[in-house]
């Protein structure tokens, strides 16, 4: 897909404030509604966007302890076991194939450290983990989405 400047901008702007109407976004573009709506729809055909979410303060659901999880697996299991697998866990909030010793990388949010442990042992028991290694955050450093240039 062919993103072209004023694609990347009202890119930029969703990605700024989700809730712009088509309108706030046609001015800060020099397009109009309708136009802006015609190219968001376009975006959205495409996968180029894949869609709209609030984005939540993990402390507001009492959510306030993160960490990383690195999941070692057993012969030859796939990215798409391990996918599956991982989904059932509430707290699992993205996971990733990585190079490395590790098979997948998991972030976790909990309510504290005990719930952390309480999924750690939960993702142990998969019947393909060998073994995990885990990291606690102690305070994020730099959260946000990437530029859009």
């Amino acid at each position: 897909m062919e993103l072209d400047r004023l694609d990347r901008v009202i890119i930029g702007a969703l990605i700024e404030d989700a809730r712009a109407t088509y309108a706030e976004i046609g001015q800060q573009v020099g397009l109009s509604a309708s136009a802006v709506k015609r190219r968001v729809d376009r975006l959205l055909g495409s996968g180029a966007i894949t869609g709209f979410s609030a984005r939540v303060d993990p402390r507001a659901l009492g959510w306030t302890t993160e960490a990383y999880v690195e999941l070692f697996c057993q012969g030859k299991t796939s990215p798409a076991e391990i996918g599956v697998a991982v989904t059932r866990h509430p707290e699992v909030i993205s996971a990733c194939t990585v190079t490395g010793e590790a098979d997948a990388l998991l972030h976790i949010r909990a309510k504290d450290m005990h719930h952390v442990e309480q999924v750690i042992e939960r993702l142990a028991a998969e019947p393909f983990v060998v073994r995990t290694k885990s990291a606690v955050v102690l305070s994020r450093l730099v959260n946000g989405s990437p530029p859009v240039a």
